[in-house]
């Protein structure tokens, strides 16, 4: 059978639901281990919100040969227009080298263009040489961010330390991914900030906060980003501060087996907000620990997140809570115009 052959016989459709078995062995066949709760858990997503989601198989009529699946980012990370992040692709060994990767990456980017997406973004460990060679041949280029993880044994404690590991002579920020405030030199416990999970009454409040940072409009991004986590709790881990009785800083959060052979429960910062009013009074620093505090109950090793290279200020800040450059790094592919 030629090539052309082989090609012309798959088909791109959308992913379902009844492909969860398929999707598990072709991974599981990939990485060595079995990641049926975290596809579970995508598709279930998917389902809640399709319009979050682009997620597609390639069948070759016989069955599943490859998958991809990517969320939209919103507001995550501190983007002002809306991306995709490639979450997890895999094919099946008898089908690589068959140009099925591409199909399946070509069908999301047009998926993405009819949406209105600008970027492609995703991320691999520098020692996964095959997976940066596919990303190298699709287009992908390293991004202008650095992707900083750190442990969550300890992090509390280094979190409500952090003065003493200040830059000398520069403030650090809080966790906002617009508009940076500083944070200040005082302690700030967690007990002395009220520190919670959300709840649904929390929305306009955030909404509220997040318009006095960014000057947009982004109350669908943080309702859905909410929904998630009201909807599957042991993936969401967002949490909000509290003085005077009134909402004055918000962090959201999640927890997931990850993508691109991640084989430990990480937690991924997406967005930390502080009203401009509070600033300078460690609200930053109080959720961060709670955070650090809540996902050492759940077992939970490491927290990630990404920060533009420009951004020393806030670099500077994660380092202060224990933070380190990840082993993984960061890629953006630019949507292509149609040909």
């Amino acid at each position: 059978m030629s090539l052309a052959t082989a090609e012309a016989e798959v088909k791109i459709r959308p992913l379902a639901a009844a492909d969860v078995d398929a999707v598990v062995a072709i991974d599981a066949a990939s990485e060595g281990h079995t990641r049926r709760d975290y596809f579970e858990r995508r598709l279930a997503a998917a389902r809640r919100e399709p319009a979050l989601h682009a997620q597609f198989a390639a069948d070759d009529g016989r069955g599943l040969v490859g998958f991809i699946m990517a969320r939209v980012l919103v507001g995550e990370f501190g983007l002002s227009q809306p991306a995709l992040r490639l979450e997890a692709v895999g094919v099946r060994s008898d089908r690589r080298s068959a140009g099925v990767g591409q199909r399946l990456f070509d069908a999301l980017e047009s998926w993405a263009r009819r949406h209105g997406m600008v970027e492609t973004r995703t991320a691999a460990s520098w020692r996964d040489s095959a997976m940066l060679s596919w990303f190298d041949a699709l287009g992908f280029e390293l991004a202008p961010d650095q992707i900083v993880e750190g442990a969550v044994d300890g992090g509390a404690e280094r979190a409500e330390g952090m003065g003493s590991a200040e830059t000398p002579g520069e403030a650090p920020h809080e966790i906002d991914y617009s508009h940076l405030e500083s944070n200040d030199h005082e302690r700030l416990a967690r007990d002395r900030a009220d520190v919670r999970s959300m709840t649904p009454d929390d929305l306009e409040a955030i909404a509220r906060i997040d318009r006095g940072i960014t000057g947009r409009e982004r109350r669908d991004y943080i309702a859905a980003r909410l929904a998630e986590a009201l909807a599957d709790g042991a993936v969401r881990v967002s949490l909000t501060a509290r003085c005077d009785d009134a909402i004055v800083g918000y962090l959201m959060a999640r927890a997931d087996i990850g993508d691109f052979g991640r084989t430990e429960p990480v937690a991924v910062i997406d967005t930390l907000g502080v009203d401009p009013a509070y600033a300078h009074r460690g609200i930053g620093r109080a959720l961060l620990s709670q955070l650090f505090a809540n996902l050492g109950a759940l077992r939970v090793e490491r927290v990630e997140t990404i920060v533009p290279l420009r951004d020393l200020g806030l670099l500077g800040f994660l380092y202060g809570a224990g933070f380190a450059p990840s082993q993984r790094l960061p890629f953006v592919h630019r949507l292509r115009s149609p040909s």
